[in-house]
């Protein structure tokens, strides 16, 4: 960036004070806050990390400095909770990303598997054999829960990537087979009793598990 483009010592300062305001009217909103989803409190949160963000941009830009936390995108907060505040039935909405690292781990787990009973697997140990990651990730898939390929990734050759888990309120189940065609078409931010988010975003070296800066546990 050039001198001329950066923001002056005074645009910085002036950031820094609207932290220092949105810190004192957080704090102020909570201390009025009228229950656990008090809309005050949740736009108070908003402005305070709006005003974090604009001033960590600033401080970098005129001074090559960072700030010691963590700015999320104010656009990946939660809304305010307006769903029944005793909810009948609820749904838990899991979505865990997998990198292929090492194919060859892939096809030998899965060729193990399909070689214990080729005859009910209905020729799937031909297709493994074939080198096919599409066919050894179905043998995988088929056999193991999802929490247990969670827990067991790196034996399959994977690396996790983000994960998200949504835990969202309803007034009673929907009618069986209803939702299976598209299974997060419907969900409704809103309805989002607690959220947790796993992501290397919050940490660089991708081995802790953070609970999203955003979340607000409605619990």
């Amino acid at each position: 960036m050039s001198d001329a483009a950066q923001p002056t010592a005074a645009e910085v300062r002036a950031a820094a004070d609207a932290v220092k305001a949105a810190i004192d009217h957080h704090l102020a909103a909570v201390e009025r806050r009228s229950g656990d989803d008090d809309p005050a409190v949740y736009d108070a949160f908003n402005a305070l990390a709006a005003a974090a963000e604009v001033y960590d941009e600033l401080l970098y830009d005129r001074h090559d400095e960072v700030t010691p936390f963590e700015i999320p995108g104010v656009e990946d907060s939660l809304p305010p909770y307006s769903g029944p505040e005793e909810p009948n039935a609820l749904s838990v909405l899991i979505r865990r990303d997998y990198a292929v690292v090492e194919p060859q781990r892939l096809l030998a787990q899965a060729q193990r598997l399909a070689d214990v009973d080729p005859e009910d697997r209905g020729g799937e140990s031909a297709a493994v054999v074939g080198s096919s990651v599409h066919a050894a990730l179905g043998v995988i898939f088929g056999e193991y829960e999802a929490d247990e390929i969670a827990s067991r990734h790196t034996e399959f050759g994977l690396e996790e990537g983000d994960s998200t888990l949504w835990v969202a309120a309803a007034d009673e189940l929907p009618e069986p087979g209803e939702w299976l065609g598209a299974p997060f078409d419907d969900a409704d931010p809103q309805l989002v009793v607690c959220r947790f988010d796993v992501s290397a975003v919050f940490d660089e070296d991708g081995l802790d598990e953070e609970l999203h800066g955003l979340t607000r546990d409605r619990t």
